[in-house]
């Protein structure tokens, strides 16, 4: 399957299905993968608020933000918690001021000098953070970014606590947008996106790094928003009233599929 990057290079990738795991891989994977994150429609690095779908995206995220961590309450006693990829800081800031002691990685510089505006310093490389336990590590919408994703579980596990909780969230493929949708699926967000989850594919890696997939969650609120870019990128001159009826469409659907747009993963570690 061949999908474009709508959003900024206009470039096509393939995706290549691995029946083993249940995920795709993009390739060719651009030795300058960098450079397609240097672009304004990037929105997870700034605090854009230029169009009504950046304003939408904005409004979801801060909504969002105390159910994180609610969720998170439900599975993890307050401790240090580690967000990798925390893009500009909010979710952080939400969760040092309800008395977490955080720590973020950000490779972006305009993120995280956007969090360091918010009081929030965030390291650049994963070395920076060697040494240090978490009771919690979480990773919203950032796994599907990773090169090697099995160093990265590994990882996670080496830094989490005595029965520490992973909170992994990612696209999924197997949505009712996505299948929709097709190569104008937003959330394949190519070369970007270097792998392409199932939950198949998610327990099966953890699992196979001693974790215990102990729940699934949706997010429901990614399904408007991804729709909404996907009509865009289909050429739809007014995006938003078809866009939120497939968002809704979509949750209708997972609701006896669980399929839903995106999905949060708590996963425990095992000794």
């Amino acid at each position: 399957m061949k999908i474009k990057d709508h959003s900024f290079s206009q470039e096509e990738f393939d995706l290549i299905y691995d029946a083993e795991l249940d995920k795709y891989i993009t390739t060719p994977v651009p030795q300058n993968l960098e450079d397609y994150y240097k672009t304004e429609n990037y929105i997870s690095h700034t605090d854009a608020k230029a169009g009504l779908t950046d304003k939408i995206y904005q409004m979801v995220k801060h909504f969002m933000l105390k159910r994180k961590l609610n969720l998170i309450s439900q599975y993890a006693s307050r401790g240090k918690l580690l967000d990798i990829g925390a893009g500009t800081g909010d979710f952080l800031k939400s969760a040092q001021e309800s008395g977490w002691e955080v720590r973020g990685l950000e490779p972006s510089e305009t993120a995280r000098q956007n969090a360091q505006n918010k009081g929030i310093k965030l390291s650049a490389t994963i070395d920076n953070l060697d040494g240090e336990d978490f009771e919690v590590i979480s990773m919203w919408h950032v796994l599907e970014h990773v090169p090697d994703t099995q160093k990265q579980i590994q990882w996670i596990f080496d830094h989490l606590t005595e029965n520490g909780i992973a909170v992994i969230a990612v696209p999924n493929f197997k949505s009712y947008d996505a299948n929709y949708y097709k190569e104008f699926w937003a959330a394949w967000d190519v070369p970007r996106h270097l792998h392409h989850f199932s939950s198949k594919s998610i327990k099966y890696l953890f699992e196979k790094h001693s974790f215990k997939c102990i729940a699934i969650k949706p997010l429901i609120f990614d399904s408007f928003y991804v729709s909404m870019l996907s009509e865009k990128y289909k050429g739809s001159n007014s995006p938003m009233i078809p866009g939120f009826f497939r968002g809704l469409l979509s949750n209708i659907k997972a609701k006896s599929s669980g399929e839903y747009s995106s999905l949060i993963f708590i996963l425990k570690k095992q000794e």
